[in-house]
């Protein structure tokens, strides 16, 4: 078998005009503050970084198997059309390591399709991601919704829609699986590292809310509310002041994207719910029943929550939670204005994608993601050979950059992508080059000096390997053409 059979197996859902739901993972509300016991009973359970007395339950066994026009999917629709590169190997994902409990954490939290769990037609896509920061010294708090069909580099796959990264590490039997593929493929996105991840089932979530009782929201679009699963019954939600949601009607709020402003609406409304939740687990009123109802809680609701965050960890995030007032928690959205549409070719079918820009994306994640807002490059000295320096002011820059092969070597341009961004660098665009290189050549058409020293002081590329053509309508800032001379110094 070649190193392409495995994805003949990985089945593409066909994407429907009925929108039958989704897992939404509102285990965000969990991690900040359903007591101290509630999470060392559920995390102990699957907690296997250290000897515990008796057996964990099956269920600890891993995955499961400006005006936009937008579709019934909540895409936006666009018109050029790309091709997904021919994918590889993926990297290891490693165990985290052990928290602090001073540093800033950053959680995935997961939501799959479920549309495609009813479907039984191959691994679920992830159809929600948001990434949580907590920074302990300062006691606040953020979270950024990621649109699932965000065109990225998933590490060892090459190029697709982020909602891809999940079955894909499911179905090539990663070590880590779909959510450590998920976690790899939103650091290289981003440029923050991704801790842990965590992810609620669908049923499970409905049962928390029941159990928490009704919330109220305040509606910004008229709405049509369906229940998941069979049924006729549906709410009509108005906007215009507070409504009150209880039991599915919750869940169906945050999943429905048939709105203007499609899944860009669905991510405000879901964090809309977050902080609903939030402020009805710290209520007076509905915390001191949660303490009596932990036990029952937990043996409920066990099956449906999967993390890999450690026993010691999920205590010291119960306890940080209460100090986390609402108004330190910080939101954002990448939408339409922070991406690019296209159309590319997917399964077969034609399928929207949104492409992000860069910087707009960085200057969003600095805001939530810092203490001190969005970051400019570091400065280096004008000549200085310090490769500490010259890696962090590469990563700071940001420069998009592909990779082209202009050797004779299979795969060498996939190889060079995995290796550059794991030094931080941010691989765009990978191929092959039109013409066949001895030695690499870098040309620069934008200004990212640094990542150009860089190159200079890592690899030794010379003044002659290196071309200036400015091009502000350039999808990249700098291309390096692999020649024979870089092709052995590639893992």
């Amino acid at each position: 078998m070649n190193r392409f059979e495995f994805l003949k197996k990985i089945k593409f859902p066909k994407f429907r005009r009925s929108m039958v739901g989704q897992v939404i993972f509102w285990v965000v509300t969990l991690a900040l503050g359903v007591t101290a016991f509630f999470y060392a009973r559920s995390f102990t359970a699957c907690w296997n970084l250290t000897a515990l007395p008796g057996l964990a339950p099956a269920s600890c066994s891993g995955e499961s198997s400006a005006s936009a026009q937008f579709n019934p999917e909540g895409t936006p629709i666009a018109t050029d059309v790309a091709v997904l590169p021919t994918p590889i190997t993926a990297p290891e994902v490693a165990l985290p390591p052990a928290w602090d409990g001073a540093s800033r954490i950053n959680i995935l939290f997961i939501g799959l399709d479920y549309r495609d769990w009813q479907a039984d037609e191959g691994p679920p896509r992830s159809d929600t991601m948001i990434l949580f920061t907590i920074d302990p010294l300062t006691k606040t708090a953020g979270m950024l919704s990621i649109p699932r069909d965000l065109w990225v580099n998933i590490p060892g796959f090459g190029y697709g829609r982020i909602n891809m990264a999940y079955p894909s590490g499911v179905g090539a039997q990663l070590p880590g699986g779909g959510a450590g593929l998920a976690m790899k493929t939103v650091e290289q996105v981003l440029g923050v590292p991704v801790h842990y991840y965590a992810r609620i089932d669908f049923n499970t979530f409905t049962e928390l809310v029941n159990k928490l009782g009704c919330i109220t929201v305040i509606p910004e679009e008229h709405l049509v509310l369906d229940p998941v699963g069979p049924g006729t019954d549906h709410v009509r939600i108005t906007p215009g002041g507070e409504r009150e949601l209880c039991g599915w009607k919750v869940l169906a709020y945050a999943r429905t994207r048939k709105t203007e402003g499609g899944d860009m609406d669905r991510s405000r409304r879901q964090q809309q719910v977050i902080f609903a939740l939030q402020q009805k687990i710290f209520d007076p009123k509905t915390f001191p029943s949660l303490i009596a109802q932990a036990p029952e809680m937990y043996f409920e609701l066990q099956n449906g929550i999967h993390t890999n965050m450690p026993f010691e960890d999920a205590i010291k995030l119960a306890i940080l939670g209460k100090d986390i007032a609402p108004s330190s928690i910080k939101t954002g959205i990448i939408d339409t204005s922070m991406v690019t549409f296209d159309n590319t070719v997917l399964g077969g079918q034609a399928a929207s994608v949104m492409k992000p820009i860069a910087d707009k994306v960085r200057v969003l994640r600095d805001e939530i993601f810092t203490s001190t807002g969005p970051l400019s490059p570091m400065a280096v000295p004008s000549g200085s050979t310090d490769l500490n320096l010259l890696v962090q002011a590469m990563r700071a820059e940001e420069a998009r950059v592909r990779i082209v092969d202009g050797t004779f070597t299979t795969g060498l341009d996939q190889r060079a992508g995995v290796y550059f961004q794991s030094q931080g660098m941010n691989v765009t665009e990978v191929g092959t080059a039109t013409d066949v290189y001895s030695s690499t050549v870098v040309v620069v058409y934008g200004p990212k000096l640094y990542t150009l020293r860089y190159l200079q002081g890592v690899f030794g590329i010379s003044h002659t390997q290196i071309r200036f053509n400015p091009d502000p309508a350039s999808t990249v800032d700098i291309e390096i053409r692999l020649g024979s001379d870089l092709a052995g110094s590639i893992p």
